[in-house]
């Protein structure tokens, strides 16, 4: 009995150190927030909200817009990209096939997320592959503005992000019991309707630790919306940092830090409820 409790203590030990200083931090992050900017100095002064009232500017309101719309759309289309990938490397039995699966989808996890956000401006610039190839088609005459938009900021997202789903859509996949899409089967359901019935709602594990970790990367994603946008993309983690390496404003990257929590919380709540939701409804 005391060699567990000693185990036990050792291991919750880490765990309570880690927490401790998550919860030291964020506290520091809220008291900043709460205080004056002092223009040319790195103190600061007394209790305000001002700093919160100040965020209702419009280019922090089109900041947390563009942090919303792209965690959503780089959540939907990584499941709607990755799914089909977890589902070939549980289910293919070839060997070649799952193994070249397999290479494709993780090996971008090699490769950091600095050396994958620069490789997308290699292929999205007005010289890179895409406008390149267009060109020598003969289907464009001026470069599509694929650098510095939403839409090149989607794409390299929802590449960075795709790996960590598949994995976790992988594991979803192999545990699902086969038995239960046999016996679909024999009472007449054809693969798709035995997919939509069965293997589908089975994966809705899977899918909600997919919609959870991808919303919260994405969220916070800070490398991949700088480089790929440019500046002309402005996320929440873009603008607190340009306010808080470029201003020295660290009230108010405090105060948008903290609103861009907050939100993030709201969402995967909300999130997590239309997902589990969609489990009760699924019959799982």
């Amino acid at each position: 009995m005391d060699a567990r409790s000693n185990l036990r203590g050792w291991l919750i030990s880490p765990a309570s150190f880690i927490a401790l200083c998550i919860c030291v931090a964020l506290a520091t992050v809220l008291q900043y927030s709460l205080r004056q900017f002092i223009p040319g100095s790195l103190d600061v002064g007394g209790l305000t909200l001002a700093n919160f009232s100040g965020l209702g500017k419009p280019i922090y309101l089109e900041a947390f817009a563009n942090t919303l719309r792209l965690s959503v759309e780089t959540t939907v289309f990584s499941i709607l990209v990755a799914y089909p990938l977890a589902y070939a490397l549980v289910r293919v039995r070839r060997r070649l096939v799952k193994s070249f699966i397999l290479i494709v989808s993780i090996t971008p996890l090699f490769l950091g997320e600095i050396v994958r956000t620069y490789s997308w401006i290699i292929v999205l610039g007005n010289n890179g592959f895409i406008n390149t190839m267009l060109r020598k088609m003969g289907l464009i005459e001026q470069p599509l503005p694929l650098m510095f938009s939403h839409l090149g900021v989607l794409v390299a997202l929802v590449h960075v992000t795709i790996p960590v789903v598949v994995l976790m859509l992988a594991t979803a996949i192999s545990h699902i019991d086969r038995d239960y899409e046999k016996a679909a089967e024999s009472l007449g359901a054809g693969p798709i309707r035995t997919f939509i019935t069965v293997t589908l709602p089975l994966s809705m594990p899977g899918i909600l630790a997919s919609v959870t970790t991808s919303f919260a990367w994405t969220f916070s994603a800070f490398a991949t919306p700088q480089m790929i946008g440019g500046g002309r993309v402005p996320t929440v983690s873009t603008l607190v940092y340009q306010l808080g390496f470029s201003s020295m404003n660290f009230p108010l990257a405090a105060s948008l830090s903290v609103v861009g929590l907050a939100l993030t919380a709201v969402a995967l709540m909300f999130l997590g409820q239309v997902t589990r939701r969609l489990k009760t409804i699924g019959g799982h």
